[in-house]
């Protein structure tokens, strides 16, 4: 489970930068508006990138899809500062488990190509990694699903329709 410290020290950054871009659209901002992105209503992000920081799409942090989530999302559905210290904590337990899950699947896989080099099938080795892949989903299904929950808890209406919008259009990816 990750620490309160290295939430505290994700929340150092994204809090400035909250602070610096909360103005939205125009101003001193990072990035600009621009019609045509998303069906005219998104953004178009200096530098490339689905948000701010850039970067482009992928599972980089937290399983979502984008490689900022906690800046995307402050950004996206306009959290106050306390909102972005409690989603800065689900985010790192979700990364922490999505880790996990990426060490058990090289060990299945580590376990498919022993029960298959040898002289005659491991059926019993093969097995074994098949419950492991199975029980590493398992408990990612449930890290998931209870990240989705504290997060709906955390959000005001407005913010979790927007939420279920970025996730139902594929701008955020779970």
């Amino acid at each position: 489970m990750a620490s309160a410290k290295g939430a505290e020290n994700m929340h150092t950054g994204i809090v400035s930068w909250w602070r610096a871009h909360r103005g939205g659209c125009g101003g001193e901002s990072s990035w600009s508006c621009s019609p045509g992105v998303h069906g005219g209503h998104g953004h178009e992000w200096a530098g490339g990138g689905d948000g701010p920081g850039g970067g482009g799409d992928g599972e980089g942090f937290g399983g979502l899809g984008v490689r900022r989530p906690l800046r995307f999302l402050a950004y996206k559905l306009e959290l106050d500062e306390r909102q972005v210290t409690e989603l800065a904590r689900i985010l790192d337990e979700l990364k922490t488990e999505r880790a996990q899950a990426e060490v058990d699947r090289r060990r299945t896989l580590s376990a498919f190509a022993d029960a298959v080099g040898g002289e005659s099938f491991d059926q019993a080795r093969a097995k074994e990694a098949a419950d492991l892949r199975v029980a590493s989903a398992e408990r990612l299904r449930d890290a998931v699903t209870k990240a989705l929950g504290r997060i709906h808890a955390l959000l005001k209406n407005d913010q979790r329709e927007r939420l279920a919008y970025l996730i139902r259009t594929g701008v955020l990816t779970l």
